[in-house]
């Protein structure tokens, strides 16, 4: 489609980012001012045109640090791209594939991240439908983006996304019946914890005749059983990400992070013997987990003014950057 060193308009490519099922990205040179951007083509170039403007148009309407800026659009020799920021870095998905299972510490990091970026899409009205770690930038100072919202619709006109679209092993249970809702997004979330926790998806790539087990939560096991350094608090977190009933799981993103930022909070001293004695021993019902969820207190999230990473309540220093607040 482009080749290196051809220019097209006032880009130069410079070489090729990667190709998914939606579109190639390349890296070119703005030649006007000399400045780097990521330009991706959608595979489907005979589409409406209001039709391909629909993710630049998504893009454009949000403004978050956690989510890739959208440049521009453009079409220059019947060929449409989307200008959008380049994050020197690599995916999620190679610091996985590469590291295995990252410290719990990390993995929080880069869920907080997320979190922000999703709720951020979420009370725009948006649902991205296709969470995982591919379509997740990581910059060379540690700062997530996420991507790819060329599968995202608005939910404002509608009360699900009805399309079957998404990577199956990220998929919700109800997306495989094009029922996806914005807690969809949270457990595709979820997934990716697991991921970023264990090294290993929580199951394979369901196959039709799992749909039914998948329905029944009956494909998940605890993270713990596959790395024992994951807390329990955020194993317990974790499986209710993960839940395969919808009343159950978080309903919002600004849920599930409210509940990381508590349980990386340290617990009172006095109350420390009691939390050991409370935990040691064997399995948890999933009612106990449920309940000690449900009594955590969760307070409301604050932002770093420094890396605008998210804080713990009543903090005075952030635990990202060390600055004070």
């Amino acid at each position: 489609m482009f080749f290196r060193g051809q220019t097209i308009g006032k880009y130069r490519i410079l070489s090729p980012l990667g190709s998914g099922g939606f579109g190639t990205v390349f890296l070119a040179e703005d030649t006007w001012i000399h400045k780097k951007v990521a330009l991706k083509v959608p595979h489907k170039q005979n589409l409406d045109f209001s039709e391909m403007l629909k993710e630049p148009r998504l893009l454009a309407s949000m403004s978050h640090p956690n989510i890739v800026t959208v440049l521009t659009a453009e079409k220059q020799e019947d060929v449409f791209f989307i200008v959008m920021e380049y994050v020197p870095g690599e995916t999620l998905e190679h610091i996985i594939m590469r590291e295995g299972a990252l410290d719990v510490t990390r993995a929080l990091d880069f869920t907080c991240q997320m979190c922000n970026a999703i709720d951020h899409a979420h009370r725009a009205g948006i649902l991205h439908r296709d969470l995982r770690p591919g379509n997740m930038l990581v910059s060379e100072t540690g700062l997530l983006k996420v991507t790819d919202f060329g599968t995202s619709r608005f939910l404002e006109v509608a009360a699900h996304g009805t399309t079957v679209i998404g990577s199956p092993p990220y998929m919700a249970p109800e997306q495989f019946y094009g029922k996806a809702v914005f807690a969809s997004d949270v457990y595709s979330v979820g997934v990716t914890m697991y991921q970023m926790l264990t090294g290993t998806l929580p199951y394979d790539t369901p196959a039709p005749a799992d749909i039914e087990k998948l329905m029944r939560g009956e494909l998940i096991s605890s993270p713990r059983l596959k790395n024992s350094r994951i807390p329990r608090a955020i194993n317990d977190i974790v499986l209710k990400a993960l839940e395969a009933d919808l009343t159950t799981r978080y309903q919002r993103a600004s849920d599930l992070l409210n509940d990381i930022l508590a349980a990386r909070e340290p617990a009172p001293k006095k109350a420390g013997r009691a939390v050991a004695a409370a935990t040691a021993g064997g399995q948890e019902s999933p009612s106990d987990i449920q309940s000690r969820l449900k009594a955590r207190e969760t307070p409301q999230a604050g932002f770093c003014w420094h890396c605008r990473k998210p804080l713990p309540a009543r903090a005075g220093r952030c635990p990202f950057c060390s600055e004070m607040q």
